[in-house]
């Protein structure tokens, strides 16, 4: 039975595990090797969308980073997932080559890091590759225009802009490692009236073969190219750590990874962690079939209508997986405050829509990184 009592020993322990995490050696100097955590228990405040679009910039400016430390730690994340540049292309840091939000109140992302590793935590920068609003709108010869969707392709002068943005933003501010998202080639849909004159290009430089004068190329020639764009973006990626702090950890996001222009790729070989982002455990098992030995495979719970926390984290089998979760905020730039995810059965956050189906999955998420029953209840 659950107990106040039993709470309250829980959290002493809990307490006593994150001083020694502090005292192990989390990173707190730039450069430094990370302690990674033995289960990550990982979590994002999504800064990237609203109402179904890439936030504006400047969107969220004054949020505050020991507010958003405070809520990660309540949550009992070990890992914080923020932002170094979002979909919009704009930075959540100053003084970089890429320009801050707009109205950036604190110098965000640095800040989160010194406050995370004071309490034992590691945290990590998000770079969105596939798609940045800035860009697009800086060259609309090098993007399909600047829509909430994959518009990049991955020309010379794009990966050249994205390694500088990295490096820059990995030793600027001292992150423990950044996550990628979004590593694939433009959406087909953007394609559909023809390709770009830098993407035909593009696809002839890697393929060695004349861009079809039909205006589509074969699936197999198509396969064949974003293929290798996507290990060529990778190895500029990886270069670009390496350059300025190859101890950065490398986060692959991928929603799904049973798509062939990733199978066996080097990607998935060499990156750090990767993390099933889709609810289907088959995509995370044929992830796993093709990381290398050294990387970490990470199972997302949040984010997702489909999502079901509570039940994954009752099996037993799933207990000792690294985890993760991501929820959009509310106006004041957090989700709802962790005692209210605490003070309420899991089941009565349950709802039909996306703002519900992350509340429910959060319930449940805080109930076991911080090491409580399912059932537990808090006054």
């Amino acid at each position: 039975m659950f107990t106040r009592r039993g709470f309250l020993e829980r959290v002493a322990t809990a307490a006593g595990a994150a001083g020694m995490m502090g005292a192990a050696g989390v990173a707190t100097a730039a450069g430094e090797r990370p302690n990674i955590p033995s289960q990550i228990k990982a979590f994002c405040i999504d800064f990237n969308w609203v109402e179904g679009k890439f936030a504006p910039p400047g969107h969220w400016a004054n949020a505050s980073p020991s507010e958003h430390v405070a809520w990660y730690q309540g949550l009992g994340a070990n890992v914080i997932q923020t932002f170094a540049v979002s979909c919009n292309g704009y930075a959540w840091y100053k003084g970089g080559p890429v320009p801050a939000q707009p109205g950036l109140k604190h110098n965000f992302l640095p800040e989160v890091v010194k406050l995370a590793h004071k309490k034992g935590m590691l945290a990590m920068g998000y770079f969105c590759v596939g798609a940045n609003s800035l860009w697009g709108a800086n060259h609309p010869d090098l993007s399909y225009g600047t829509p909430s969707t994959l518009h990049i392709p991955f020309t010379d002068a794009y990966l050249d802009y994205l390694a500088r943005s990295m490096g820059d933003a990995v030793k600027r501010t001292g992150m423990d490692g950044t996550m990628i998202d979004w590593v694939w080639n433009p959406a087909n849909s953007l394609r559909a009236q023809g390709w770009l004159p830098a993407e035909q290009k593009l696809f002839t430089q890697l393929t060695g073969k004349p861009f079809p004068a039909g205006g589509q190329p074969a699936p197999e020639d198509k396969l064949d190219y974003e293929w290798k764009a996507i290990d060529r973006c990778w190895a500029r990626i990886k270069e670009a750590r390496d350059k300025a702090n190859p101890n950065c950890v490398l986060w692959l996001s991928v929603n799904d990874l049973s798509r062939p222009c990733i199978k066996d790729s080097p990607l998935l070989r060499e990156v750090d962690w990767v993390m099933n982002e889709s609810p289907d455990p088959k995509l995370y098992e044929i992830g796993r079939g093709m990381v290398g030995a050294r990387t970490r495979m990470i199972q997302n719970l949040v984010g997702w209508t489909n999502h079901d926390a509570k039940s994954f984290l009752t099996d037993p089998n799933h207990r000792g997986m690294d985890l993760y979760g991501f929820a959009g905020p509310g106006e004041n730039s957090l989700p709802l405050p962790i005692a209210e995810y605490l003070r309420k059965p899991v089941d009565d956050f349950k709802g039909k829509d996306h703002s519900a189906a992350n509340n429910y999955n959060i319930a449940a998420l805080a109930r076991f990184y911080r090491g409580l029953p399912m059932d537990a209840v808090l006054p």
